[in-house]
């Protein structure tokens, strides 16, 4: 990874504000249409993609304290959990890939694989 200059974390700094500024000015429109409609959970899903287990399921019992970003669905690689979180649009992140949104936990699971390059996914701090 290069190493950042002052330059690039002020530029950084200055498209995430300006990033922010957008979002929080179209996201009251797109959470007002989705108003008091649920969204579906996701599918189960179980498979291998490159080699690593990917799993995702409704949580049951209870899920930590992040359960309710994820809206009560949780997501595997080789058995450690992933974090994510649902978006107020439906797509979902995860920790590591948090500014790519995809459309389904699925596929934030493959992207997460495709991110660790190999490298196993470390568990997310409790605290």
């Amino acid at each position: 990874m290069p190493d950042i200059t002052r330059r690039r974390a002020l530029t950084a700094t200055a498209a995430l504000a300006a990033t922010a500024t957008v979002t929080t000015r179209v996201a009251p429109a797109a959470s007002a249409a989705g108003h008091g409609h649920p969204m579906p959970m996701p599918e189960t899903f179980d498979e291998v993609y490159r080699g690593r287990r990917i799993q995702g399921r409704p949580m049951t019992g209870s899920g930590g304290h992040h359960h309710e970003h994820g809206g009560g669905y949780e997501v595997l690689i080789d058995s450690v959990q992933l974090h994510v979180m649902r978006n107020a649009d439906g797509s979902w992140i995860s920790v590591v890939s948090h500014y790519d949104p995809v459309p389904t936990p699925r596929a934030a699971a493959r992207a997460a694989v495709d991110e660790l390059q190999g490298a196993p996914l470390l568990p997310f701090p409790a605290n």
